[in-house]
């Protein structure tokens, strides 16, 4: 690849911090900013954007404006659509001011110059490949351990990547998504054990509006194994990827990774031609609990109703997300619920 894409470590260290990766890439964001007027002004106007919250109860979700976030949202991912238009992930037609981090001879760690976040990456592989998850869950894995600091995650092709033809991760900083701060206590409240033993642990939460299955493991090995499995579990379409999000997370020496299961890449109300359309296209973020939508209007009128139809009609219905945890269940023993573990121990 160019030289010339990689920001050398005395330029970097003009910026701020070097010590570490993870200082490496939150310094690469603000050279990024001051050299690239896109990314500056982008990230300048980060700290204007309107957010509401809404209060499910045990969860909240969180609205966010964001004009900018239009082109993802807005997308064309057909096959013809891609033909058409060079990849913008791929080396050779990065913008000339766009530098970024080497990875293993195999990534390039980038700043998002289009930020839901005030830390935002593009994680992109060298080679220009489809975005496909399976072949690439080690990486995850390793990128996550390495931007300890980071929460990855990864859209599917269908799922909200507005790049399926170039394989590629995003980050942002701990903690950044609600669902960071709601795991425990969906974790010991509202899941399901499915699996769990002295290396690993497997849960399932619903009542979430959105359902999904979370893996934590010290284990890199035994975390790969069962996320495969649970791959193969997951229905697919036409020999496609199935749908899904994954959040990854680094912490305390043990990895937690988060799937949800998709079953639509947009929702009904982003069609619609009449004054009720929301142009909200969710992935990876809006599954985390913060739903982006470009246009002002539609921040302003969106309701908890429309949330909770958005949510519905994007995830899984609750018989496949059923037949996905008899599936899990059948190739590993099942222990006893979470909430049944909890009324135990508080009826000693």
């Amino acid at each position: 690849m160019p030289i010339e894409k990689i920001i050398s470590p005395d330029e970097l260290s003009l910026y701020g911090k070097v010590d570490n990766l993870n200082e490496q890439v939150k310094t690469l964001v603000a050279q990024q900013k001051s050299t690239w007027e896109t990314a500056g002004r982008n990230y300048e106007a980060i700290v204007r954007i309107q957010n509401r919250i809404f209060d499910f109860g045990h969860f909240r979700i969180e609205t966010q404006f964001n004009a900018e976030r239009i082109r993802s949202s807005a997308a064309k991912t057909d096959a013809k659509s891609i033909s058409e238009r060079p990849c913008f992930l791929c080396v050779e037609n990065l913008p000339a001011v766009q530098k970024g981090i080497l990875f293993k001879k195999k990534f390039l760690i980038l700043t998002n110059p289009f930020p839901i976040f005030p830390v935002h990456l593009t994680i992109s592989k060298l080679e220009h490949t489809p975005q496909e998850i399976s072949g690439h869950f080690s990486d995850l894995l390793e990128l996550s351990r390495n931007l300890s600091d980071f929460t990855l995650f990864y859209n599917g092709p269908q799922c909200g990547a507005s790049a399926p033809d170039h394989f590629h991760f995003q980050a942002v900083i701990k903690d950044s998504l609600p669902i960071e701060n709601e795991f425990n206590t969906l974790e010991s409240q509202f899941s399901e054990i499915l699996f769990q033993n002295e290396k690993i642990k497997i849960i399932a939460v619903e009542n979430y509006l959105r359902c999904f299955i979370s893996i934590i493991s010290d284990d890199k090995n035994e975390i790969a194994e069962k996320f495969e499995s649970i791959y193969k579990s997951m229905e697919s379409k036409n020999d496609e990827e199935p749908m899904l999000n994954i959040l990854c997370g680094f912490q305390d020496e043990k990895w937690r990774v988060i799937i949800f299961p998709r079953e639509k890449q947009r929702p009904s109300h982003f069609f619609r031609t009449d004054e009720k359309q929301l142009l909200v296209s969710p992935a990876a973020v809006e599954m985390g609990g913060v739903l982006v939508l470009p246009g002002e209007e539609d921040f302003l009128k969106i309701t908890k109703k429309e949330i909770e139809e958005i949510y519905g009609e994007v995830t899984v219905n609750q018989d496949v997300f059923a037949e996905l945890i008899k599936l899990t269940h059948q190739r590993y023993p099942s222990p006893k619920r979470s909430v049944d573990y909890e009324t135990e121990t508080n009826g000693k």
